[in-house]
């Protein structure tokens, strides 16, 4: 079967920003005086929403006060570290942008990133060229965190599409097996942080050039 839609993780993945929100969560845990070992990044923070980060992280649990405040705090220590580089997409991200609008292929974003870097992401990447943000799959404060399936299949119905005809990038663990488990068409692993997959026989790329644009042929 044909693909017919693609859904886009987006940290990680359109946008190589990996470094960045690992530095910001170091400067943030620092100041509340927290320690998180790189190696437990992948695990605890890469992938899920903020709510369920923080809730791991705070050894008491947090009001809804506290967490938006944190939550804002985190998030502006990440856009000014954002800020202080040369932002651009993924290599070939562009291209392959083009190619999906020109062709009339649906593409949406399913990302755990809440409405104030979404926001930020559209306002500096121009993301309207290629997205509608309406049918951006976001972190309202309603969607569970991936590995958990539903933002993808939000993702896909807002595409109006069938999960099996929809190919998902993806750079985290936890969005990998979120997609699996959506059942979706086919998974691409986005590596930019050279991470270990051996666990998955996807397809792994470092560009968005490397994509088959015949996977969907005929258009």
């Amino acid at each position: 079967m044909k693909l017919k839609g693609v859904v886009f993780d987006f940290n990680g993945t359109l946008f190589w920003d990996t470094r960045l929100h690992n530095k910001a969560w170091d400067l943030f845990l620092e100041k509340h005086g927290i320690r998180l070992p790189d190696n437990e990044k992948n695990e605890k923070i890469h992938g899920r929403n903020n709510h369920d980060i923080l809730g791991t992280l705070f050894t008491r649990q947090l009001t809804e006060a506290e967490m938006n405040k944190f939550i804002l705090e985190k998030e502006g220590i990440y856009q000014q570290l954002c800020l202080q580089t040369d932002m651009k997409l993924a290599p070939g991200a562009v291209a392959f942008l083009q190619f999906l609008n020109m062709n009339r292929i649906p593409c949406t974003i399913a990302t755990a990133s809440g409405p104030e870097n979404v926001d930020f992401y559209f306002k500096h990447f121009g993301l309207n060229s290629f997205f509608d943000p309406s049918r951006v799959i976001l972190n309202d404060g309603s969607i569970r965190s991936k590995p958990h399936p539903q933002i993808f299949r939000k993702a896909i119905g807002v595409l109006g599409i069938m999960a099996n005809e929809t190919l998902v990038f993806e750079d985290s663990y936890t969005g990998i097996i979120a997609a699996e488990k959506a059942g979706v068409g086919k998974i691409i692993i986005v590596d930019s942080g050279h991470r270990d997959y051996k666990r998955w026989n996807f397809q792994k790329i470092r560009s968005f050039d490397e994509v088959d644009r015949k996977l969907f042929l005929p258009i």
